[in-house]
């Protein structure tokens, strides 16, 4: 089926711009007591640069350091109000915890140590950009908060239009994702830029707190875009849960912690409209939807369905489908859905979540990249090489101790096309 494109108005802002290096005051302190000729004061380069007007409202506070380390930021406005943040990881620049308002003048200090004490201030004064002519780049993050979520839930951002290559890198360094316990990964970009989504190398651990940002609100993108919005969203990650669908066998074999607790006949896609084989993940529950295929290429029904579970935005789902329990581990009759009992399906949604993995083999088509949340589709490697911005190369699955399985618990470290009602 075909898949279209929708516009979401739920908007994530892109808004952030290279700072510009520039120098700025620096007020060395030498330590009570520190003997002359002995170590070298710290020195400290601070951007914005010092004055610059029209500097991006997701600006941070960037930082440079020699013969020492950052022990202290504070930014405050021209009101004289300090501006909350934190450092990033790797400490190159202090990043505030909301965009900075419009037409603004900031003042940023930044007091750097050296070992034997001695402290130096750097200083930079700068004003934001008090309006754009640029147009905003719809954003929408999938990741809502207060949620239970599978061990595969992907944190996805889509994007229309697409983000060009040349500024997936920024856009990529706005994009914020913590975990508790640490479990860290990456980001990967579909090749047209549509999307990208942010996993682990391996299955999130039942229990975990995922924690996001999604930073793009004034954040330059290309020649002609900024971003729309800046979000936050917490959740956790509930038990393991993963299906096993096989057209061989036409059996779905579900998971919970690694194990078997289930076997449910299926009728999957009949030879016109075909299933995907590909690893899914399950995007949305619905205790009752419709179906409405009036205006597709191989539509013209319309049809109320139960218990429906989406899989792709091409509009595979699996459903309830009464009408065909007879053909149920026989014959595919589907248009494309993963068909099963009323009784079965009532099953499966009280165990089933958003984020569980749905692996479906031996049918006519692949999955395509993109037709849903489809982070888990490519191994590691080809997922890491996705990343606009370099992956430590220590970051890789945990070595397996047996087969792989969908239902193995493991651990170790555009918007999106329009959803088509498809189903069948």
């Amino acid at each position: 089926m075909d898949v279209r494109r929708r516009l979401t108005l739920l908007a994530v802002t892109i808004a952030a711009t290279p700072l510009v290096l520039g120098g700025c005051t620096a007020e060395r302190k030498p330590a009570a007591g520190a003997a002359p000729g002995g170590p070298a004061a710290p020195t400290v380069s601070v951007t914005p640069a010092d004055r610059a007007k029209d500097v991006p409202v997701s600006a941070e506070v960037g930082t440079t350091v020699n013969n020492g380390r950052v022990t202290s930021v504070k930014l405050t406005d021209d009101k004289g109000k300090s501006v909350a943040g934190e450092p990033r990881e790797d400490g190159s620049s202090w990043v505030p915890a909301a965009p900075l308002s419009g037409g603004r003048t900031y003042t940023a200090e930044v007091t750097a140590t050296g070992d034997a004490g001695r402290t130096t201030v750097g200083r930079t004064t700068f004003t934001t950009v008090a309006n754009t002519t640029r147009q905003a780049l719809t954003s929408v993050l999938y990741f809502a908060g207060n949620q239970t979520y599978g061990t595969a839930m992907p944190v996805t951002v889509a994007f229309e239009p697409a983000v060009p290559a040349a500024a997936r890198a920024a856009v990529q360094r706005r994009l914020f994702v913590k975990t508790d316990p640490p479990q860290p990964g990456t980001w990967s970009w579909l090749e047209d830029g549509s999307q990208v989504y942010y996993r682990a190398p391996d299955f999130w651990r039942s229990g975990t707190t995922i924690s996001v940002r999604s930073a793009l609100e004034g954040l330059p993108i290309g020649k002609e875009y900024v971003g729309d919005a800046d979000r936050r969203s917490t959740s956790k990650i509930g038990r393991q849960v993963a299906l096993d669908i096989d057209n061989a066998t036409k059996q779905m074999s579900v998971f919970q912690d690694g194990k078997l607790v289930r076997r449910i006949p299926v009728s999957l896609g009949k030879p016109s409209t075909p299933s995907s084989s590909g690893k899914m993940v399950i995007m949305e529950k619905h205790q009752q939807t419709r179906f409405d295929t009036r205006g597709e290429p191989d539509g013209g029904y319309v049809v109320d369905v139960e218990d429906a579970q989406r899989l792709t935005w091409g509009g595979e789902f699996i459903h309830a489908a009464p009408w065909s329990e007879g053909d149920q581990g026989y014959t595919n009759v589907s248009h494309g859905c993963a068909n099963v009992s009323s009784t079965a399906a009532d099953w499966l949604m009280g165990v089933t979540q958003v984020g569980d993995l749905v692996t479906v083999k031996g049918t006519e088509v692949p999955l395509r990249p993109g037709n849903g949340w489809t982070a888990w589709n490519t191994g590691w490697a080809e997922f890491a090489r996705g990343s606009a911005l370099p992956v430590p190369p220590g970051l890789k699955p945990a070595p397996a101790t047996s087969p792989p399985h969908p239902g193995v618990v493991a651990g170790g470290s555009s918007p999106a096309p329009a959803p088509s009602a498809s189903g069948g």
